[in-house]
């Protein structure tokens, strides 16, 4: 069988359905949130996710892009899908309105380990756009609030108008669930409450104990990179430290290659890994 056949092969193991857009969500700088339903009745019954996972979101005839599923794995019947504007796919999805249609394949990748921080402090890191990945997560934290001792969420962005999901983070933290928000952007206007600096600089702010933290964090990689470092510094151990990458995924079925970090396929050895798995290979320019 050759290469390709056997891509196709893999890929034609994994269902794509098709979802109906029921409301689009304008978050500001080019991105849009897209609530979908599954068209077939059964397989939305069946549908399940992890908090972390992704889905390959399509367009008949155009493509498929990698974007982590944001929404409620408790409430799986309403998929979200927060997507930024930046290639020829995603132009196609921006111009789509309620009652279009999307395709789903999926969902692919190991999950946030929501379990390894049971007992102990939740600490979630998310700069821009990569707070989509962690919603889920943190929808799954708030859910089982019991299950940690604190629940702290760290928010940073490049300005005050594209802090994703600022009121509904706003609101989580007012509505009584006991969970410590705290906001920074690196260029504030008259009108930001909150702090302006990097987000490293929430670290100190924040009163981390590194010796109950489990640390998950999702943004751009050189904020990752930075993040881990200064956590690390802290001494909360790198097997607590976890994050998740983004790569030009095709397959979703490690067949490939496009998504390949080192020894590593972010489609299916991803994409949450811990620092210590991944760290190693992101300082690798070549990779």
């Amino acid at each position: 069988m050759s290469a390709v056949a056997a891509v196709e092969t893999a890929i034609a193991g994994v269902p794509t359905l098709t979802a109906t857009v029921e409301e689009i969500v304008d978050e500001g700088a080019d991105t849009y949130t897209f609530r979908s339903t599954l068209d077939d009745p059964a397989a939305r019954q069946a549908f399940r996710f992890l908090p972390g996972q992704i889905h390959m979101v399509g367009v008949f005839g155009v493509g498929e892009v990698p974007i982590s599923v944001s929404s409620d794995p408790a409430a799986p019947d309403v998929l979200a899908h927060t997507i930024r504007v930046c290639g020829r796919v995603t132009h196609v999805i921006e111009g789509l309105r309620v009652g279009d249609h999307i395709t789903l394949r999926g969902p692919f990748g190991r999950p946030w380990p929501t379990e390894r921080a049971h007992g102990g402090d939740l600490v979630i890191v998310g700069g821009g756009l990569g707070m989509a990945p962690l919603r889920s997560v943190l929808y799954t934290a708030v859910r089982e609030r019991s299950s940690f001792r604190r629940v702290l969420l760290l928010v940073g962005a490049r300005d005050p108008g594209q802090v994703l999901y600022r009121a509904e983070l706003e609101s989580l933290r007012d509505a009584g669930h006991d969970l410590d928000v705290h906001f920074t952007v690196d260029h504030a206007d008259d009108a930001w409450p909150y702090r302006e600096g990097l987000i490293t600089s929430l670290f100190p702010v924040a009163d981390i104990d590194p010796a109950a933290s489990t640390v998950f964090t999702c943004g751009p990689e050189i904020m990752m990179w930075f993040a881990m470092r200064d956590l690390s510094a802290l001494g909360i151990p790198d097997d607590r430290l976890w994050l998740t990458m983004e790569r030009n995924m095709h397959c979703a079925v490690k067949l490939c290659g496009h998504c390949q970090v080192g020894p590593y396929f972010v489609c299916a050895d991803g994409p949450i890994f811990r620092w210590d798995e991944i760290g190693p290979v992101m300082g690798v320019k070549e990779l």
